[in-house]
């Protein structure tokens, strides 16, 4: 998939969030990085829009989006359900985790992404 050229302030934006990511997100990184879960090449922190998704498979057009403390919320947020509205019209599927789900059931978490990443490219 070809990149497209951001503005520098989104790319210094999605670096920074490369280095603050949380134990979860680094957790799940460890299991995705480097075409590890099935051979699905994933990006962490990728710009897609003007929007920073925590991870995404460009060659099956699915994102995962860790939700937690960080934000605060036990729910997800208006602004998040917006969100991955414009980027499910833009053609990705978006998949939500909870980071406990992360922390305490790994290997569900990866079964789930694997299963839709099989959906999105059959």
């Amino acid at each position: 998939m070809p990149r497209h050229t951001q503005p520098g302030y989104v790319r210094a934006n999605a670096k920074r969030l490369r280095k603050q990511m949380t134990p979860e997100e680094k957790r799940l990184w460890q299991v995705i990085r480097a075409h590890r879960l099935g051979g699905i090449g994933f990006r962490r922190q990728m710009p897609i829009e003007g929007f920073i998704v925590d991870f995404a498979a460009p060659s099956r057009k699915v994102i995962i989006e860790l939700d937690g403390s960080q934000h605060g919320e036990t729910s997800i947020s208006d602004a998040d359900v917006r969100r991955d509205a414009k980027l499910k019209a833009l053609g990705w599927t978006v998949l939500r985790f909870w980071l406990a789900e992360v922390h305490h059931d790994l290997d569900g978490v990866c079964r789930r992404i694997l299963a839709v990443c099989r959906e999105e490219h059959s």
